[in-house]
């Protein structure tokens, strides 16, 4: 079992404290929730002697919108997340076309994908985040 005693990362934004000038940081649930949103955005190979660290959900974006290919970019991540984030316990992959029936531009290709999660051992406070990937 995952016990949390409490997660930290680096915020993304780079932005410097004011008062003490070092790097902002992200605590618990937003720390998970970038981790989440970082593994699905780092393409293989894309880390040093990491090379299959994240996704090729990006090898998609050209492909046919087909249930066959959302069905595949949902056990990408599925697999991602249980191997490199074993603390967390994925309750929803949705994988949607991005298209105008769900408020993108008709010029937009990409998907939008909604992941549910929780903490392994706290099944009662779930998470979820949006990530959209694509191109116009």
């Amino acid at each position: 079992k995952y016990v949390s005693r409490g997660f930290k990362d680096l915020a993304t934004s780079f932005n410097a404290n004011p008062s003490t000038g070092d790097f902002g940081v992200v605590k618990n649930e937003n720390a998970i929730k970038q981790s989440v949103r970082n593994l699905i955005l780092t393409m293989f190979g894309e880390r040093p002697f990491q090379p299959w660290l994240g996704t090729s959900i990006y090898d998609f974006l050209f492909d046919n919108n087909i249930p066959e290919m959302l069905a595949k970019i949902e056990t990408e991540i599925n697999d991602a997340i249980a191997y490199w984030l074993p603390y967390i316990d994925v309750k929803l992959v949705d994988v949607r076309v991005a298209d105008v029936q769900h408020g993108f531009s008709d010029r937009f290709n990409g998907v939008q994908i909604q992941i549910d999660f929780s903490l392994k051992g706290n099944r009662f406070d779930e998470e979820s985040i949006v990530v959209v990937i694509g191109t116009e």
